[in-house]
């Protein structure tokens, strides 16, 4: 590998030494987060900033509680996978109501912190291999999971030995509904909510290792599209040992993506229909488990999960809810069904209130950029608090906030005190080897955003192989302003290529009606924008050589470059395609059907959108990867490809990867780079 490779894979894509996992506690006056000691270090760390005197404090160190580290839990491990959490340490922690203390696990260990308490954290007594502490309001109790069984220190098991898993979320909501966890304590700290989690009627998706036969192989439940689903119920568990269940009609809405004390008398949950055509937002009785709608939501192809922090309650009682403008051109908010945002902005998130407003991102410009908005629940006027070129977020609480910015020059911090003092947590990351501007252009009939990267010091006139590297799927952006996004693809420009990204319709962020044009049908929309884009950047830009055209991607984006070179040879000269879902009857259901429909409904969609029939077409040179461990696109996506390739006896490589997972930790992405720069090297010649 090369000088950027090396230093790419030894500061795991320059995120090590950063920091993360912020959370506000003690109303405001400490930040929480977790960080490692520098650019090369994995192991995260507890930390906390003082906002009061600015001081920074590390409250615990894995290397110092667990010298030898043991293997993670196989449940932490796969649930890290589905967080796509690549340091290691303290993967996450928990607070207390109060935010004074901290709770987490560390390789099957459960340890205490507290603020302000010298000392080392003490370690909580634990029934086994741990995961997933939550401690209540005053922290004098901590939940956590072991071995699939919900636990209460001091005092133990809580939940019944019934055979099911408790206490977590199963996969398609860890996975694809952006709930996970499955345990949340009542703000008294004596009742426990707890998903239950029945996965008997799931197909077992099993994994063995290859490189190391005298192992037992691994296995899981798998949802797959069109089979059934995991049987997920919700009970209130009291310090008594009663048992209440929370009763809603889980046939017609089997999916719970929220859930949650809103006081001690009340719980509210959002839930979902197979097809994610309806949300309900209902509030639950805890002593008597009656739910009753608080509020719906509907579309006719799917309702977009993308807007965190919807439904949900104002303070004066009313519901906010996230809906689109008329035609599709926004994704909006309303407050009791009436529309509190138009057009003119693409509502992402809801942080919360703020000075009496609404805390929100959002994009009012181009789709590559986010600003951070207060937003006035009874007038809608916006009032900017970070609207400069680049991302923006923020989180917030009693009054202090945090606001992340990435812009050109990089990733920047700043906690904000009611006060108006500012404070920078200390970042001790690798700094971005390149500042990058890529060019980009809205193109082609339905103004999809493009990005174009050219080498540094690029001569106009001469011509460029292009390298299309693009996601394309739905639900994601590839495209925006956050500087993290584009060094390694002007690594790529760097070693002579042009690179061309394109967020076709069916990507997030753009606008409902371009998400939702992918519905019933990824494999045209997808591949006609990208050609559609691809010819529109050459008819602008001369030094495009589109007789030398690659494409590389990974998961969908491996997909999308099967599939170019599979049905668009004339385009389409060499793919590189890693993790791709080559057949979607044989991926999850959560994320397919919202898209395709059920495949016994709609046969023609899935067999359309299969790349498995294209395989006697294959004329062009194509590099299949995949990891054997991948438990998010299954190894046997690619294999299935490859042996129709070779039934078909059509020629084509297949790197296989024993133990490398969908996030291809370790460098093992780097390498793959650079086995695939050879590959277009030789093949775009």
């Amino acid at each position: 590998m090369d000088d950027f490779l090396r230093l790419s894979a030894s500061t795991a894509r320059f995120t090590y030494g950063a920091p993360r996992a912020f959370s506000f506690g003690d109303d405001g006056r400490l930040l929480w987060f977790l960080r490692s000691t520098g650019p090369t270090d994995a192991f995260d760390s507890l930390w906390v900033l003082d906002t009061g005197t600015g001081a920074e404090t590390r409250l615990a160190d894995p290397r110092e509680l667990c010298s030898e580290p043991g293997p993670l839990p196989v449940a932490e491990r796969r649930l890290r996978e589905r967080t796509r959490l690549v340091a290691a340490g303290i993967g996450s922690y928990a607070l207390s109501g109060d935010g004074l203390r901290a709770v987490f696990a560390l390789y099957g260990r459960l340890f205490e912190v507290t603020a302000g308490k010298a000392g080392t954290p003490e370690e909580i007594p634990a029934a086994g291999p741990a995961l997933d502490p939550r401690q209540n309001a005053d922290g004098s109790r901590t939940a956590y999971v072991a071995d699939d069984v919900l636990y209460v220190a001091p005092g133990g098991r809580v939940s019944p030995d019934d055979g099911a898993r408790w206490g977590l979320a199963e996969f398609a909501a860890a996975e694809e509904l952006g709930r996970t966890r499955g345990h949340w304590w009542s703000p008294d700290g004596v009742t426990l909510l707890a998903a239950r989690v029945d996965e008997s009627a799931l197909q077992r998706r099993w994994f063995a290792d290859p490189a190391h036969p005298e192992l037992p192989a691994e296995d899981f439940a798998y949802p797959e599209a069109g089979g059934p689903n995991a049987d997920v119920q919700l009970w209130v568990l009291g310090e008594d040992g009663s048992r209440t269940r929370l009763h809603w009609d889980a046939g017609a809405f089997p999916y719970v993506s929220d859930a949650g004390w809103e006081s001690a008398t009340e719980i509210l949950l959002t839930v979902q229909d197979r097809l994610q055509q309806c949300v309900l937002l209902l509030s639950a009785d805890p002593a008597t488990g009656r739910t009753r709608e608080l509020s719906r939501t509907t579309h006719p192809q799917w309702v977009d999960p993308l807007v965190p922090g919807t439904p949900a309650r104002l303070p004066d009682g009313r519901m906010l809810t996230a809906a689109d403008t008329p035609g599709g051109a926004a994704r909006a908010l309303a407050v009791d069904g009436e529309l509190l945002t138009g057009d003119g902005i693409q509502v992402r998130g809801v942080a919360g209130v703020h000075e009496g407003r609404l805390l929100i991102e959002a994009g009012l410009r181009d789709p590559s950029e986010q600003q951070v908005l207060l937003l006035d629940p009874a007038t809608g006027e916006l009032t900017p608090l970070a609207d400069g070129p680049g991302v923006h977020t923020v989180s917030a609480a009693a009054g202090t906030l945090l606001l992340t910015s990435a812009g050109p020059d990089g990733v920047r911090r700043t906690v904000r005190t009611p006060d108006g003092r500012e404070l920078t947590p200390a970042d001790l990351s690798e700094p971005l080897p390149y500042r990058v501007t890529p060019v980009l252009e809205r193109v082609a009939e339905h103004g999809v955003p493009t990005a174009l990267v050219l080498p540094r010091g690029h001569v106009p006139g001469r011509k460029l192989p292009v390298l299309m590297d693009s996601y394309g799927g739905p639900g994601a952006q590839d495209i925006t302003a956050d500087p993290r996004r584009w060094q390694h693809r002007q690594w790529w420009a760097d070693r002579g290529f042009a690179v061309v990204t394109v967020d076709n319709r069916g990507t997030a962020h753009v606008s409902p009606a371009h998400t939702h044009a992918m519905y019933r049908g990824f494999s045209e929309v997808t591949l006609d924008d990208q050609v559609a884009a691809l010819h529109a950047l050459a008819a602008c830009h001369g030094d495009l050589d589109l007789g030398r055209v690659g494409v590389r991607g990974w998961s969908y984006g491996g997909y999308l470059a099967a599939m170019a070179v599979l049905r668009r040879p004339d385009v389409f000269h060499a793919a590189a395609a890693g993790a791709a879902p080559t057949d979607f009857r044989h991926y999850d259901t959560a994320y397919t059907e919202r898209y395709l429909g059920l495949p016994q409904e709609h046969p023609d969609v899935y067999e359309r959108d299969s790349l498995l029939p294209d395989a006697p077409k294959l004329s062009r040179p194509l590099l299949l990867v995949t990891g054997l461990a991948d438990d998010n696109v299954h190894p046997s996506h690619t294999l299935r490809l490859s042996q129709a390739l070779t039934d078909a006896g059509r020629p084509h490589q297949l790197l296989a990867l024993p133990g490398v997972t969908h996030m291809t930790p370790g460098g093992t992405r780097e390498k793959i780079m650079a086995l695939e720069l050879d590959f277009f090297r030789r093949e775009l010649a």
